[in-house]
């Protein structure tokens, strides 16, 4: 019998007002139903503003420290709850369960985190330019953050998004993707027993359109933070723009990674395997291109053919898995074009079919493919495929290595293998993107650094470390005079000293 779920309003769960409700299928075997979920509507997502509305005083009034122990006591349950929920995500999501327990672990990571910052949320304390007068700033939360999520990190983004927000005193409203709404409720059980206060989170599964929109259009929800596809990101901010909303924006990626000709080419390989087709390429700092000097194309071309033939598929859940299943058919579908489109600009090195062999006919699986000779215009070197698709593009030296790279319009994340420290530092300093990796693929941000992109991959906002607070905060300067006389600023103040 598969379970039926509810979304969590007002410190309650709850069904949707529609009555309605939509199925999360097992991507790895679509017979596997993991679970039926709530089709929120937008009177739903009124409710669980209102909800939030309602609750946010409190929230804003309860000391910043008490705050962060709230999420201390999160972080402590997803670490004791990290199998349960890595296998649960494992089956909805299809990651192979290394990658989901490191999924997990960003979520765990980012609550530790983010409770330490309730007793360091710092501001600035500055001289003032008179005398007898005290000059500090401070962060206050905005109000009410919607928060929109993804389907390929379902535990960590979630995580990434609500622990800064919550800390710095703003209330949620968390819409989550409908291919892993499990994972999601999965989070909100452990926040609730973690003693968040109702109304302080709020969880409304169900579509974009029904859903996303109503939290979008909302004037009541102040933030919204959204991690998802550059077209959907780019209508958000234009509507959202309507009500001068804060948002923050976390879109694309068409990460590349260099190989230089003195590179270590075994550990070029690794670093492109697992950024490549580790999540099945489907993270948005997967490496979709790699750029090699001509002098070693060969070498690394043999190298990496040799090593991807042998990568395992299937279920998640087995242990012995290298590469698990595509979200869902349209996925599989999506990437199916592109390899239409490949076999007219590079050469099918590898792979290029769905894999249907045995169980996997019952699951969304795509072999791990690799293109050669692909030209740095291409469409396969430029658009964002989200699935196991590998470009080589080969190239004459550095410069064209770094024109290459950065003849994009994303600018996430980007990789460097060398053994001349000269060449790693200029490209630290050339390469376009907000994740810079040397000898190390593109994937593997680390929670206390900031995480975002340059150009069309988000709109300047960063996720992770202590600029995270930025999305969820407004500045307030404060001036004390104590001079018991009135002292005029900006005006010719130096005869008064």
């Amino acid at each position: 019998m598969t379970d039926t779920f509810q979304m969590f309003i007002a410190g309650e769960w709850v069904d949707s007002v529609s009555g309605q409700t939509f199925d999360s299928l097992n991507p790895a075997d679509r017979r596997d139903v993991v679970g039926r979920f709530q089709a929120g509507t937008n009177a739903d997502a009124g409710m669980a503003i209102r909800a939030a509305e309602m609750a946010l005083p409190r929230w804003k009034a309860t000391p910043a420290p008490k705050r962060g122990e709230i999420l201390y006591a999160f972080a402590e349950l997803m670490r004791d709850n990290k199998e349960r929920l890595s296998r649960a995500m494992s089956r909805e999501m299809g990651k192979v369960l290394a990658e989901a327990r490191g999924d997990v672990q960003e979520g765990i990571d980012i609550a530790y985190l983010m409770a330490g910052e309730g007793r360091r949320m710092f501001g600035d304390t500055v001289p003032s330019e008179l005398p007898d007068k005290w000059a500090m700033s401070i962060r206050s939360p905005i109000g009410i953050v919607g928060i929109i999520t993804p389907w390929n990190f379902p535990v960590a983004i979630p995580c990434w998004k609500m622990m800064p927000a919550l800390v710095a005193g703003n209330t949620v409203v968390f819409k989550p993707a409908s291919d892993t709404p499990h994972c999601a409720t999965l989070v909100v059980e452990l926040m609730e027993q973690a003693g968040f206060p109702p109304g302080v989170v709020n969880l409304v599964t169900g579509s974009g359109a029904e859903v996303g929109n109503a939290i979008v259009d909302s004037p009541d929800v102040k933030v919204i933070s959204f991690t998802g596809h550059t077209s959907t990101g780019k209508s958000i901010s234009e509507r959202a723009a309507k009500r001068l909303k804060r948002v923050s924006l976390e879109l694309g990626g068409k990460n590349a990674v260099v190989v230089m000709r003195d590179a270590d080419l075994d550990l070029a390989t690794d670093g492109i395997l697992w950024s490549a087709f580790g999540t099945t390429g489907q993270r948005c700092t997967a490496c979709s291109r790699v750029i090699v000097e001509k002098r070693v194309v060969e070498p690394l071309l043999e190298k990496l053919e040799a090593r991807a033939k042998k990568l395992r598929l299937g279920s998640g859940l087995d242990e012995k898995v290298d590469v698990g299943p595509l979200i869902n058919p349209a996925a599989l579908d999506k990437v199916g074009s592109y390899i239409d489109i490949g076999r007219t600009e590079g050469e099918l090195v590898l792979g290029g079919t769905p894999a249907t062999d045995g169980d996997l006919q019952y699951g969304n699986f795509f072999s791990p493919t690799i293109f050669s000779g692909v030209m740095p215009m291409d469409r396969i070197a430029q658009e964002e495929i989200f699935g196991p698709v590998l470009s080589v593009i080969p190239v004459d030296d550095y410069d064209s290595a770094v024109t290459a790279l950065n003849q994009t319009r994303y600018g996430l994340s980007s990789a460097i293998f060398t053994r001349d420290a000269n060449t790693a530092f200029r490209a630290m300093r050339d390469f376009e993107t907000g994740i810079v990796y040397v000898n190390a693929g593109t994937t593997g941000a680390e929670t206390h650094l900031p995480f975002g992109g340059w150009k069309e991959t988000g709109n300047g906002h960063r996720e992770a470390g202590h600029a995270a607070l930025d999305s969820f905060t407004e500045w307030k300067s404060i001036y004390v005079d104590f001079s018991g006389r009135l002292q005029r600023a900006q005006i010719d103040n130096q005869e008064q000293l």
